[in-house]
Formats: structure tokens, sequence, C-alpha cells
């Protein structure tokens, strides 16, 4: 009787899923549920012919999420296609700029990365996360006064 008991506030809780902390303080879990109420983990890839979600009419969104999928799977050279493929779609998406810059410095085209940070920083200006990005690229080429 007094298992049950302590029990009972326990019940509505999910232990069961993972969660992250981001470095400022903001917690996420990678569970979640669908419209229809089934669960689903947020960090499990996603095929290409999932039900994803992405704005309407907006193609570049579905891209960006396969360019993410390909480079999660180290498959940079397909990362670099839909990526490219989301930026001529929308030159204005900021996540197919990062991913595109990323995908070129994993591919040692530094040349091309170059010009998708300075896309970026049009974009964006002096954002933390972007010059920390091409920080990591100039040490990709061993320049580590740039860095």
């Amino acid at each position: 009787m007094l298992v049950a008991v302590t029990s009972l506030p326990l019940a509505g809780c999910n232990t069961t899923g993972t969660s992250t902390h981001s470095t400022d303080g903001t917690v996420t879990s990678s569970l979640g549920v669908d419209g229809n109420g089934n669960r689903i983990d947020a960090n499990a890839p996603t095929a290409p012919w999932s039900n994803q979600v992405s704005l309407k009419g907006d193609q570049s969104a579905r891209l960006v999420e396969l360019g993410k999928e390909s480079f999660r799977d180290a498959n940079f050279g397909l990362s670099e296609k839909y990526f490219r493929q989301a930026v001529e779609i929308r030159s204005d998406n900021v996540s197919a700029w990062v991913g595109l810059a990323a995908s070129y410095d994993q591919l040692g085209r530094f040349d091309n990365a170059d010009r998708a940070y300075d896309q970026l920083a049009r974009l964006k200006g002096d954002d933390p996360r972007i010059l920390n990005n091409r920080g990591y690229s100039y040490l990709l080429r061993g320049d580590y006064k740039k860095a």
C-alpha cells in the first residue's frame, strides 16, 4: 500500500525520454508526440520519404532536412548537393548556408566554404555561431592564426 501511494505522484511523469542541456540553460527533450498522439524521437534520422513537416510551399526547408540527414551520415557530397539546392531556392535560408559551408569544409573545398561564410556574414552579421564555424574551418586548413 505504501509503495502505491508513494509512486502515485510520479505516475504522470515521463521519465523515458532523454534530455539535453544547452549552453544557455534551456532543456530540450528528444522525444515528442506527433499530431496523432504517437511518440516520436526528434533525434532519429528521417528517411527521404518520411512524413516530415515543412513550411507550405518551401521546398528549401525539406532540402535542409535532407542535407542535415546526409551530413549526420557523413555523406558530405550528398549533403552539399541538398544544401546547395536549398540556397538556390531561398538565398536567405541561413540554415542552408551553414550546412553548405560545413559540407564544403568536410569536403576540403575551402574556397567554396569561404564564399558560403561570406554570404552568412551578409545575412547574420557577426553571429557568434557563424564566427565559431568559420574558425573551425580555419583549423581544418591548419591556419591556426586566423582560427
